[in-house]
């Protein structure tokens, strides 16, 4: 299907701008902050700029700045981990850009934890050799980090931000992108005129029953740049974190319990207390995450228990509350003191590391249309992304995007393109969205999880279809209806890219 809209979709406003930006979490933001002053931008935000998944991200940013540190360092890291897969020259990009990146946010005054020197305090995450993680807050980095570029942001003339609002779809022309379809506080849709859309949406953990994403995750860029054309490549590559707080009541939205805590010496430990591991990975709790995840998975099974255990009793009450606060308060608020009681966790949905193909300017292969941060695959995770490279990702290439089309508007007429009348109707949906999101969830939590076989990938693949196929044949202009639809349209994306590659690598782990 090319399009969620339909020709009876009421157009009520048109808006011009010559930058359209869908996502304000951290690649959004940068990107805007980085965009000519003399172009005109929106920002579309879903709901707010604290329902994103930067928001959220806890452990921090990684980058060779230190003195014993160095970008070909922490190259072979990422490449390590992304099991071989990795585009050499995109993590070249990352790796050599990435401290002049943190210098700028340094000197923008975001609020970085210092050591009692008053230099950056840097420390390691799973998978790393050196300590290059820089963090804000303790554990809330990606807070404090949006935090301080929206406010930039919000002062500066050029940019609008634009909060409770969805894109429906992308309208191209011959010669590229010619604006967006947007539905604006939940009842007003409007058309915005322009030559530039990045797609800055982030992940899509509501394809699955659990998941640290937001609820506003539900793939709509990835959709949207599929139907509009743009190629979606690496998308079997999901990451599980293997340390999610476990919680027997929970109604899907899971805690995370960041790498940095097993960084700062907290150890997996079985319901008996013993390191299950130490003789799975040179590295044994720091190993890169897909093989921590299905250690954790292996031992359940194993065991025939729920959840494992971290263990971070090692270190003192006063330690923990100043460097995890807010893993310290929420685990406090489920009645568990981590200075004593041992954490009880279990693998959870956490990132994507494929996306929207694109180039190292953040160009997909429709000219006028970029993607940016998770929703892009620049080829910098290969099959399993280095912990705290996500944030330096949209650092990087938000930024490069940024600067593509600042160099490229010198040509700024508007281009001919789809018009709404001419789309074709469809008719009214009668369909219980609830319903079909919730059997997606559960096929693609049941068949493609951290473990997965043909025949269970192809079990999920059939019904997804099914519902995929029947959500195309309708039409609804309710947020509902779009986000069962974006749903249905990246989950089946995943399992046919899933089923295309029958033999394991990274996270996408296969078995008889």
């Amino acid at each position: 299907m090319r399009f969620a809209i339909s020709k009876e979709t009421k157009i009520e406003k048109t808006l011009n701008y010559d930058v359209v930006i869908v996502g304000a979490g951290l690649a959004g933001l940068y990107t805007a902050l980085n965009i000519d002053r003399r172009l005109s931008c929106v920002i579309l935000a879903k709901e707010n700029i604290d329902s994103s998944s930067s928001w959220l991200a806890q452990g921090g940013i990684a980058a060779a700045i230190s003195h014993d540190d160095t970008p070909e360092y922490h190259l072979e890291d990422t490449v390590t981990a992304g099991a071989g897969l990795c585009d050499m020259d995109a993590v070249t990009v990352l790796v050599n850009e990435g401290p002049t990146d943190i210098a700028r946010l340094v000197s923008l005054n975001v609020p970085f934890d210092l050591d009692e020197y008053g230099e950056l305090q840097i420390t390691r995450e799973g998978g790393h050799n050196k300590d290059r993680v820089v963090h804000a807050g303790g554990d809330a980095t990606g807070r404090e980090t949006v935090k301080a570029l929206a406010h930039i942001v919000s002062q500066l003339e050029n940019v609008t931000f634009s909060s409770h609002t969805c894109l429906f779809d992308v309208l191209t022309g011959p010669d590229g992108v010619t604006g967006a379809v947007v539905r604006r506080n939940e009842t007003e849709f409007a058309l915005i005129k322009t030559s530039n859309v990045v797609i800055a949406t982030g992940g899509v953990g509501q394809i699955y029953k659990s998941s640290t994403n937001p609820s506003v995750a539900t793939g709509d860029g990835l959709a949207a740049a599929k139907r509009a054309g743009a190629k979606l490549t690496n998308i079997e590559f999901i990451q599980f974190h293997p340390t999610g707080l476990w919680d027997a009541e929970s109604d899907g939205s899971e805690f995370l319990i960041s790498e940095a805590v097993r960084g700062e010496g907290g150890l997996l430990v079985n319901s008996e207390g013993t390191r299950f591991m130490v003789g799975e990975h040179e590295l044994a709790e720091l190993a890169p995450r897909d093989i921590v995840a299905r250690g954790v998975v292996k031992e359940l099974q194993r065991s025939g228990q729920t959840h494992a255990f971290i263990d971070i009793t090692s270190k003192s009450e006063e330690y923990l509350k100043q460097r995890f606060p807010t893993i310290y308060n929420e685990c406090l608020n489920h009645g568990i003191n981590i200075a004593n009681d041992k954490i009880p966790v279990c693998p959870v949905q956490h990132y994507m590391m494929g996306g929207i193909k694109t180039d190292f300017d953040g160009q997909t292969d429709i000219r006028g249309l970029y993607a940016c941060g998770e929703a892009a695959n620049t080829g910098i995770h290969g099959a399993n992304r280095l912990a705290s490279n996500s944030m330096l990702e949209c650092l990087v290439f938000g930024r490069r995007a940024a600067m593509f089309i600042n160099s490229a508007q010198k040509e700024t007429r508007p281009r001919p393109g789809t018009r709404i009348e001419d789309i074709p109707a469809r008719p009214r949906s009668h369909y219980d969205y609830a319903e079909q999101r919730k059997t997606i969830q559960h096929l693609m939590s049941e068949y493609c999880h951290v473990i997965r076989t043909t025949t269970g990938l192809q079990t999920a693949l059939a019904q997804i279809s099914e519902i995929l196929t029947q959500l195309e044949s309708v039409y609804d202009d309710s947020g509902e209806y779009l986000e069962t639809l974006n749903i249905a349209t990246v989950a089946t994306a995943i399992l046919q890219a899933a089923l295309l590659r029958p033999t394991s690598i990274g996270s996408h782990h296969m078995e008889p």
